[in-house]
């Protein structure tokens, strides 16, 4: 039997403000964070508040998100030491796609290209 990774059951909300802290300190905004939220998991901004105020765990947060963006496979790179696209546990893949969106754009990446658009 495997054991999930401790990030599965941490609150999204506990590490929300660290996400929005990395980008504000280079420059980005709140907003920006929330947009790359909402892009990646078709969260509305209405929806990413309430998942914030009933601090949803990762896995949750993921599991019910509304609708996955197909582009998200196109998010190449590494993040924590590991190569976001060999990452093979689907919810684990996914965290990693938010950091590497939030870590994109703490270093002044456009948002077009952010966004894959």
């Amino acid at each position: 039997m495997t054991t999930k990774h401790r990030i599965f059951t941490t609150s999204f909300a506990s590490v929300y403000p660290y996400y929005v802290a990395k980008a504000e300190k280079n420059g980005r905004k709140k907003s920006e964070v929330d947009a790359v939220i909402c892009w990646l998991t078709g969260y509305s901004q209405q929806e990413l508040e309430g998942q914030l105020k009933k601090q949803t765990n990762f896995e949750t947060f993921f599991k019910e998100a509304p609708k996955l963006n197909p582009s998200r496979s196109l998010i190449k790179g590494v993040i924590c030491g590991v190569r976001v696209e060999d990452i093979q546990e689907p919810t684990m893949r996914e965290i990693r796609y938010l950091d590497k969106l939030v870590d994109e754009l703490a270093k002044g990446k456009a948002m077009e290209k952010i966004l894959r658009a």
